[in-house]
């Protein structure tokens, strides 16, 4: 899959896009980061809106704007997996 692929995705595709993290200091762009943490993070959830600038997903977390600079690979996935009911009938 092309790596810029995610700029075809109609909203509501359900997408995992793996970005650069936010939050890392400068130079710490590549490699693992001290702890062994790494420098990237997952973005899981449905596409809301794509445009030149990046994407922007609804994750169970909240709405999450991925810069175009950021995404490191993304692809589509399918639907989530359907819980079974319990046997009380609740969800």
């Amino acid at each position: 899959m092309r790596p810029d692929t995610w700029r075809t995705w109609p909203p509501g595709t359900r997408v995992v896009v793996r970005r650069r993290r936010d939050d890392l200091p400068p130079g710490a762009a590549t490699g693992t980061l001290q702890g062994g943490e790494p420098p990237f993070t997952d973005v899981l959830g449905e596409v809301l809106a794509v445009d030149d600038a990046g994407l922007t997903v609804r994750t169970r977390r909240g709405d999450v704007h991925v810069p175009a600079a950021d995404v490191v690979r993304a692809k589509v996935v399918p639907p989530p997996p359907v819980r079974p009911r319990r046997d009380d009938g609740t969800p």
